[in-house]
Order: structure tokens, then sequence, then C-alpha cells
């Protein structure tokens, strides 16, 4: 066994720092241990008492009878290194340090859990500041956590990682509560050294976990997380990651439009996407989702039959299911046939969806015919039950309906408890029968299943086409400058001219023999228009004119006197979008989105992270068109000629080259707009910014 695995079913643990009162916080992990029947061995550490209950107490580690597996400390941060360096020396596999005052506490904090990784040596650290890990599968409570006061914890197929230790005792005890089995808890917390992609790792291989939760605060360790997250997608066991922090402003104020686009809960987005998480919205999803998932039960589409015995409780999962973007069509003709044979003559209404059995009361053979039917019927994938007040005095019946229906189908059957009876959805729940008692919570567990059938995209594994140009300057490039760069990767730029004077600007406008776009051209000075910068359609006789009016304003507004101009032959066709470029700490993303000086107001954007070599796939670049709301725009909207999607893939393609080819010199890079024109035509890059380090 790994050190990982020696951590999580341990046949030794030794608890250091361990209380004789059972009823304090280092009392409790030996009492949780004996509570929940660990057979394992016990060696509580106290100097000052030589039993705790039964169990022999060691004065030291030094006297500890044999190597502990793992071991629980419970001392504070001034001391918990010295127990990790003594266990570490005698071959103890891995340490849980509860401990506080560490990297969440400061500078001086950072120091001590520096000190404590390093007296860590080889042996594995869960922690710190964790409040442990709970294996319900084998018995093993490895945590302090008040939770476990219960006396007992439906065992499940559901792995948690949290970051956080107070919600892995929420999660725990809220899923007991509802009846929903879990396999694993574990508490990562700090990260000193085992991290959750460590532990994603493990619960892929973990026979008995079927679905893996996650609470997370932040990612350390973006690669790591993605490679392990990709192996759990590949081996079909699906991750749901509910992610904190989606309100905290994203980016600091950027010059370039994608700077306020690219916050970092948008990366979060794209990391999520591209391996295959499912990302939960609210806390309670992060239990709704896991208990639809884990039956692995398969959503081929999205019509859904209602079966209900409360009318109003019907329409509420209607509307729901509706706003989540499924269906709910009435029978079709074989379907309502095969109904209106059970219906003899007890009066329901069983030819309309949500099909009604209200008047007919709780009929066992009438329940059973109804789910079978509705299961079977080519109309629908999935079949919501659900359960009313009338269900109360007996809910075995409902649960027992529905569960001699389960082994006849494949299809996510589901159930919404209508009245307040959590003893009724924990009774289902622990059936295998994923029961939900609001409305809501129906879609959001049926929208997760369909989340799985969606493979996430493919990774781009080649390299970049050319390497960058030998003389980029640093700083931040003008909008010339920006163009040769966009340029030399690929992606064209509409037609234009540096000119210094009204004069050059006339000249150069009378070439192009229509309406031109005016602008400054300055590396100071990069939104332009904010500051009267660009002016648009401006006939070849008036450009002079507009020239030294331009100048005259720009100077007012900004201190700033324009030397040059560009004079741009204007683009009259095509669709304007936004490719720009955002790097934080989970790595290096192209963003796509409608563009223009609306960018920031429509919002209408998509996020890929780059792989580690290279830039990303034209299959990447069909996936994010395809994933923007204005992307019929792009495909013939209403008659409208279809954009050159090809070329808008190929210049996604050619971009994010760029951005893996400069690599890290790279700041900020923007064109805005990208003007698709119609089928055949390609894209021009109408505006650019770009901004190297030295």
């Amino acid at each position: 066994m790994n050190a990982i695995s020696r951590l999580i079913r341990p046949r030794s643990v030794a608890i250091i720092g361990a209380s004789a009162d059972l009823g304090k916080t280092a009392g409790r992990p030996l009492a949780y241990l004996r509570k929940h029947g660990f057979d394992g061995a016990i060696y509580p550490v106290n100097p000052r008492v030589t039993h705790i209950g039964d169990v022999p107490c060691y004065p030291d580690i030094d006297s500890l009878p044999a190597v502990p597996d793992v071991a629980i400390i419970l001392l504070g941060a001034g001391r918990a290194h010295q127990a990790v360096r003594e266990l570490a020396q005698i071959g103890t596999a891995a340490a849980i340090v509860l401990a506080s005052g560490y990297s969440e506490a400061g500078a001086e904090g950072k120091e001590r859990q520096q000190q404590l990784q390093q007296a860590a040596g080889a042996m594995r650290i869960l922690g710190p500041n964790t409040i442990g890990l709970v294996n319900l599968t084998d018995g093993i409570p490895l945590s302090a956590s008040g939770a476990l006061e219960m006396e007992q914890f439906p065992v499940g197929d559901v792995g948690v990682v949290s970051q956080s230790g107070g919600i892995l005792g929420a999660l725990l005890s809220r899923a007991a509560a509802r009846g929903l089995g879990m396999s694993k808890l574990i508490s990562t917390s700090n990260e000193v050294d085992l991290e959750m992609a460590d532990f994603i790792d493990y619960l892929v291989d973990d026979a008995a976990t079927k679905v893996i939760a996650l609470y997370i605060e932040s990612i350390r360790n973006p690669e790591k997380f993605r490679a392990a997250a990709l192996r759990a997608r590949l081996a079909g066991k699906p991750i749901v990651a509910f992610k904190i922090g989606r309100s905290e402003a994203g980016a600091q104020a950027a010059i370039s439009h994608t700077g306020a686009l690219a916050g970092q809960d948008t990366m979060y987005d794209a990391l999520f996407r591209q391996t295959g998480v499912i990302r939960a919205q609210r806390f309670s999803d992060l239990l709704d989702m896991p208990s639809a998932l884990s039956t692995g039960r398969i959503l081929r589409g999205r019509r859904v039959a209602i079966l209900t015995s409360t009318g109003g409780a019907g329409t509420l999962v209607s509307d729901s299911l509706g706003v989540a973007g499924f269906e709910t069509p009435a029978p079709g003709a074989r379907t309502a046939a095969a109904l209106r044979a059970l219906q003899g003559d007890m009066p329901a209404a069983l030819d309309r969806n949500p099909v009604d059995v209200t008047l007919a009361g709780l009929q066992p053979d009438l329940l059973r015919g109804a789910i079978g039917t509705l299961s079977a019927s080519d109309d629908y994938d999935a079949l919501v039950m659900i359960v009313g007040s009338s269900s109360l005095g007996n809910p075995q019946l409902m649960a027992d309906a529905i569960c001699d229906c389960l082994p006849k189908t494949d299809k996510p059957i589901i159930a919404f408890v209508s009245p307040h009876a959590p003893n009724v959805a924990r009774l289902l729940n622990q059936r295998q029968i994923p029961a939900f008692m609001e409305p809501e919570c129906c879609a959001v567990a049926l929208d997760a299943m369909w989340q799985t059938q969606e493979l996430p995209a493919q990774q781009a594994t080649g390299i970049t086409q050319s390497p960058p140009p030998a003389d980029l300057p640093a700083g931040t490039l003008n909008e010339a400058q920006a163009r040769d760069l966009f340029s030399h990767f690929g992606i064209a730029g509409a037609e234009q001219t540096i000119v210094a004077n009204p004069a050059q600007a006339q000249a150069a406008a009378l070439q192009y023999g229509s309406a031109v776009v005016l602008k400054i051209l300055s590396s100071q000075i990069l939104h332009k228009s904010d500051v009267g910068g660009v002016c648009v359609g401006v006939a070849p006789e008036h450009v002079a004119e507009r020239i030294t009016r331009m100048q005259a304003e720009v100077l007012a507004k900004t201190g700033v006197r324009p030397e040059q101009f560009l004079v741009q032959q204007m683009v009259t066709s095509g669709i304007e979008l936004i490719l720009g470029f955002h790097r934080d700490a989970l790595g290096s993303a192209i963003l796509l989105g409608m563009g223009g000086i609306t960018a920031e107001l429509l919002k209408d954007t998509t996020m890929r992270l780059l792989p580690e070599q290279g830039g990303l796939s034209l299959a990447d670049a069909y996936d994010m068109m395809h994933d923007l709301r204005t992307w019929p725009l792009l495909d013939g909207y209403r008659g409208r000629a279809k954009a050159d999607q090809q070329a808008l893939a190929q210049a996604i393609v050619n971009f994010s080259n760029m951005v893996a080819s400069v690599g890290n010199r790279l700041i900020e890079a923007e064109i805005n707009p990208l003007f698709v024109l119609p089928d055949g035509q390609g894209v021009k890059a109408a505006d650019g910014i770009a901004i190297l380090a030295d």
C-alpha cells in the first residue's frame, strides 16, 4: 500500500496529544474511532496519563510499541513540527495535522508551514488546519469533527474532498439526514503536501466511489488538478465541484477589455469545462447532483415525463424543468393508449404530461403500470415521480412501486417530495431513488446527468506553428506594431496607412476611394474611442479637416498630442468579435466573445485554457464559437449570410499559437473588433492591443 492508501485505510493510528477528557476536541479522535468500530491498533500519546479508558497511553512517540500507519497530531502549531519530525524518523506513512496558525495566519504562519514541510521529509502530511478524514466504507474516522457524534452514517459511493474542514462536517451530517450514503470524506485545508488532486487520483481508483464531490477554495496546482480530473472523466467517475469566491472581482483593472471580461471565476469555468467537471451553482447542489449521478443511469435526451398524485406539484416541477431547458411533452399516441388501458374506470388524467393520478388515489397496480409504461416509452428520456401528501401515511407504497420498476429500465427515475417530509425523502434515498425537497433540485439533478454525456473538449497537443518575430519590442505596442504581430501569426488586418499630418491622411484616403476609419496611433492611449481618437466612416474629402479636429480633441482630453495617425480601410460588413488573451494563477486562456465597444456590456464570452504545450485545436475553436449565445449570428441567423466560420476558427488557433509562442513575455493581447466576414471572405483584425515584458 502506498502512503495515501495507508492514510485512508490504516491498520494502526497514533493520536499525538490525545486528551483523557473525551469531551474535548483532543479527546474526540479516540472516542470516534472506538464509537464507529475501528478494529485496528490505537496508540494515544499523552505523558500525563497511562490509560484513556481501557486504551493504554504512551508518554512519547519513542515509546510506541509499533510504527503507526497514521498519526493524528493534536498539538498546537508551535509543537506540531517536532512530532512530525519524530514520526517521520520512525517511518510513519502519513500524519494529519489539525492545528491552525499556518499559512492562513500571515507571514509568521507561512514560516511555520514551511518548517512543518521540512520536518516531514518523505512522510506525507494532510493539513495543517484540517479536521481530518472519514472513511465510511471501512468505518475509519480520523477526525475531530463534531458531526461524528451521530450514531451511524449511511455508507454509499460518493467521495468528498473539501478544502474546508467545517464543510466536511456539514456535508457528512446533511447527507446522513437525507439518507445519502458517502464513501470517503477528506479535508485538505492548507495543503502543505497532499492536495485535492492527490485524493481525486485516489478516489478514481477506489472501487467504493462512483462520484467525486469537491468543495474548492482555490486550486494551487492547476496542471495536477487538470490531469487528475481528466483521469476521473476517462474512468467514468463524474466530478461535481462547488467553487466559492464567485462574487470576488476576478481581475484588476486592465488595459484591454479581456482583463475585465476574464475574471478568475471565468477561468475556473474554463478549467472545469475542459476537464469535464460539473460545476455546482449552489451549495445544496453538492449533494443533489452526486445523489443522481451515483445511480449510474443514463440520460440520453431532455424529454421528461412527470407522474404526479398532486396537480400543483406537477406544475411546479414542469415549470422548473422548462426553465432549465428540458421538455415535458404530452405522451404520444402509443404511450397514451397504454396509459388509458391502465385506467379502467378510475378517474385519472393519464394522457397528458404531467400524468395525473390524483383522483385515482394511490393504487399500487396503477402506479406500477404508469411507471413501467412511461419509463419504457420512446417519448421520454427520464421520469420524475411526485410524492404527494397522500403518501405520508404509507411512503413504502411509492418506494416499492418505483423499486419494482427500476430493474426494467436504465433511464433516470427521480422523485420530488411535495410535502415537508424529510423522513419520506430519506426513505427514498436509502432505496437508491434520488429524492428532492425542492422542484428546482429535480432540474439540477437531471442537468448534471445530462452534462456527463458531453465529453470535454479535446486537448490540443500540437506545438506552435511559428516562432515569434526576433525584434519584438518591450512595452505597449502601438496599433500598427500589434497588427504586425498578429499578421506574423496569420491573422490579417484591415488595410491601413500610417500618416503624420492631415495632408498625408487626405492622400491615403483618396487612394482607398471610399469612406475610411481614422485613428490616432499611440502606445500611450489604447482606449482611443474614449478620448475622441477614433472616427468611423469619414469621406475622403473630409479627412484632413477631421484629423486636425481629432488632434486637438485628444490633446484637450489627455494632454498628449498625437504625432501619427492611421487611415484604415473601412470594413463595411461582418460580425464584430473580440479575441483576447488572459493569464492568471490557473494558466493562460483564450477568450472569444461579441466585440466592439459593447463587449463589456454584452459579456457574451467563452474561454479555453491553453494546454501545457502549444495552442488550441480547431475542434476547440469551433467549440468556442458554438458556446456563444450569439452563435446564430455566425450561422446565418434569419436568412443573413453565414459568416466565414472556417476563417474564424483558424484565427482563434493562430492567436492561441501566438500566445503560446511568445510565452511569458506576453502580458496582454487582444483583437477588438475582429470582423468575421461572409463565408469565404475571411476575417479582418480592425484594432488590437499587445503588451510585452522585457
